[in-house]
């Protein structure tokens, strides 16, 4: 099989010639082109042409194209700081009123940036090596995730708190997902074989099991059941350790599940079999400072966790520090090789 057969039978929850393997290496692409990553997460070429070099040294299944967590939050018309030694960072939050979402407008992806600069991105890397690699080119920020920064993190777990614009919390949370839907739709007419969500704020670690489920849940779910209607792949990512909502993440049904190391992966996977795939999660503290050795011997055990039955891709639990050592990524990459063949003896 070649990469883009493998990740897909993955998927499709079936097994695959072996385990494949994922990197969510942007920062670690920007920092290796020497230029400061403020540029290389502004710029398209850029971006393509430092995943591209990434993915010729290492040679990993799947590619996560994106230039951090505050895309589509810019889009919207956040203010951006971007720093040169690591991802985008949101400023102050546009909503001063949960009823000031009705001013709002979902952005054009092929016009508005930086959405314009990633979609610019996909072009490339679909051209060069679509064939040979799979493109997850993310939607940023799912719904629960894109609210908190327009709002702003503080007030928008206050009104989750309260509960008093229980209306207008959901038509933020909906305005959010059409905002990352739109862009989905984007990023894989541009050449994207799937697409990815994230939400930090939605875990167990931000909001209580009842609050998710109360709000970003429907939403998510709505999400994902839109983009399958048009044969989209979406994979979901919610930070920390998700045991505490493991049905309901399981139940939004996102063909992926990307894992924080956090989570305990033998239950997820004991859960998730013959539902859905999951992908992760190598432990990224684990990657940037420990051994290969320690690398090589995590993946090993955590393949044979999850290996069985397919379902699963070998990656980091969430975006691996611009200062992780080559050698180490090059340890996760090997290690789905030496222990991830499916082969019957």
């Amino acid at each position: 099989m070649n990469s883009v057969e493998r990740v897909a039978t993955a998927i499709e929850l079936r097994e695959p010639d072996r385990v494949p393997v994922d990197l969510h290496n942007f920062q670690l692409a920007a920092r290796a082109t020497g230029l400061p990553m403020s540029q290389v997460f502004r710029d398209g070429e850029l971006l393509a042409e430092a995943m591209l070099t990434a993915w010729r040294e290492f040679g990993h299944d799947m590619i996560l194209l994106e230039n951090g967590t505050a895309c589509n939050a810019e889009a919207c018309g956040v203010e951006v700081r971007y720093r040169d030694d690591s991802a985008p960072v949101a400023g102050r939050p546009i909503l001063g009123s949960l009823a000031k979402v009705a001013d709002l407008e979902v952005p054009d992806p092929y016009v508005t940036f930086p959405m314009s600069e990633i979609l610019k991105a996909t072009r490339i890397l679909a051209r060069e090596i679509g064939d040979q690699a799979w493109i997850c080119a993310r939607a940023d920020q799912g719904p629960m995730d894109l609210a908190a920064e327009l709002r702003g993190i503080s007030e928008f777990m206050m009104d989750l708190a309260t509960g008093e614009e229980e209306d207008l919390i959901h038509a933020l949370l909906d305005y959010s997902r059409r905002v990352a839907t739109r862009y989905a739709y984007a990023l894989i007419e541009c050449g994207g074989r799937s697409t990815s969500i994230g939400e930090p704020i939605a875990g167990p670690a931000m909001i209580s099991p009842r609050h998710y489920r109360r709000y970003p849940w429907s939403h998510e779910r709505r999400m994902v059941t839109e983009l399958k209607e048009h044969g989209i792949i979406l994979h979901l990512h919610i930070c920390g350790d998700t045991e505490r909502i493991t049905g309901d993440f399981i139940a939004t049904g996102a063909q992926v599940l990307e894992i924080d190391h956090k989570t305990d992966a033998a239950r997820l996977k004991a859960a998730a079999r013959g539902k859905t795939c999951l992908l992760g999660n190598i432990d990224t503290n684990l990657l940037a400072l420990g051994t290969a050795a320690e690398v090589d011997a995590a993946c090993h055990e955590l393949i044979d966790v999850c290996k069985p039955g397919g379902g699963f891709i070998l990656g980091p639990g969430c975006a691996m520090a611009p200062t992780t050592p080559a050698g180490n990524v090059h340890a996760l990459v090997e290690a789905a090789r030496k222990y991830g063949s499916y082969a019957r003896a």
